[in-house]
């Protein structure tokens, strides 16, 4: 493992402390997560993490970022797909909720969460977050619409809505309910809160 953490010049990349810190939260969950437990896996000293990020919490949240910044890249990409909106939409639920209770992103969102109130930092961090999901799922259900897929509605408090019951759905999963039963609900609850386009004269699409 420390032979494929190390550059040439014999520091571990930012990076790769970010996949390894992911990594060992998948394995043994973010309470065995200590500078030193990462340092070693990494071949490296708690320092040189340190020096990068400071403190636990700002790897944590650097940890996080670094997730959901490959989750928007995804997530551009499936907006980008030539698909029908709805499976699109299947698709986004699939990328929101946890692959299962040792999902390390979801470990951190749990996490960040519960110290998010006492630290302007963290909040500040979640809005962002949230916000990129936010916004691209407004877009998803916006072309849905005008493509007829969807019923009009207002996609601004569709998407928080549907949102807020991913949340909810996720949170159980990390505590150990099965993935698939979860997006079976939120499948079932995307199909009442975003309900097909129906013609007038009632006709097919």
């Amino acid at each position: 493992m420390a032979g494929t953490a190390r550059r040439r010049d014999g520091h571990v990349t930012q990076e790769r402390m970010l996949e390894e810190a992911m990594a060992a939260i998948a394995e043994d969950g973010l309470a065995s997560l200590t500078m030193s437990a990462l340092a070693e896996r990494l071949g490296t000293s708690g320092g040189h993490i340190l020096y990068y990020f400071g403190s636990k919490d700002l790897l944590l949240l650097a940890a996080l970022r670094w997730s959901e910044a490959a989750l928007a890249e995804e997530r551009r990409a499936l907006l980008g797909r030539r698909a029908a909106a709805e499976r699109k939409l299947d698709l986004f639920l699939k990328l929101y909720l946890p692959r299962g209770p040792r999902d390390p992103r979801w470990t951190l969102w749990i996490e960040l969460w519960a110290r998010a109130a006492g630290n302007d930092a963290l909040r500040e961090a979640q809005v962002e977050l949230d916000r990129g999901w936010q916004e691209d799922l407004e877009a998803l259900l916006a072309t849905g619409v005008a493509r007829k897929r969807f019923a009009p509605l207002d996609t601004a408090t569709r998407a928080s809505e549907l949102l807020a019951l991913l949340d909810g759905l996720s949170t159980r999963v990390v505590l150990g309910q099965d993935a698939g039963a979860a997006l079976e609900v939120a499948r079932s609850a995307a199909g009442t809160l975003i309900p097909p386009y129906v013609p007038e004269d009632g006709g097919g699409r």
